[in-house]
């Protein structure tokens, strides 16, 4: 018997949530280093920070957290707005082609292509 939990579109949509809890609890770090940029000497200073290794693999999990919650918002207005025609498998292969592109867009910076 299969359980709502094993189903795909739960995952989809507990990604989509908990990734934009995670952006709302980044955004109030972000505010405060933007306001860092009025003094130059404390900006300079956070920003050698940012070039440890353990910053690096924050910036990734944050572009991993902004593509899976911009593609996984992609498959919710795409099932709301659009009549669908096709087969119920053709709305799920929305959920793996959104995780491949967000992987695909992690790897990319991790590698340093964007």
């Amino acid at each position: 018997m299969k359980t709502a939990r094993s189903h795909q579109a739960y995952w989809a949509f507990l990604g989509h949530r908990l990734s934009g809890l995670a952006l709302a609890l980044f955004l109030p770090a972000h505010f405060y280093v933007l306001g860092m940029a009025l003094d130059e000497a404390r900006l300079d200073r956070f920003l050698k920070l940012s070039e440890m290794p353990a910053m690096k693999f924050g910036e990734w999990g944050l572009v991993l957290l902004l593509t899976l919650h911009m593609f996984f918002g992609l498959r919710l207005l795409t099932l709301e707005l659009l009549p669908w025609s096709s087969t119920r498998d053709a709305r799920l292969a929305w959920i793996g082609w959104g995780f491949a592109a967000s992987m695909a867009f992690g790897f990319a910076f991790i590698a340093g292509v964007i």
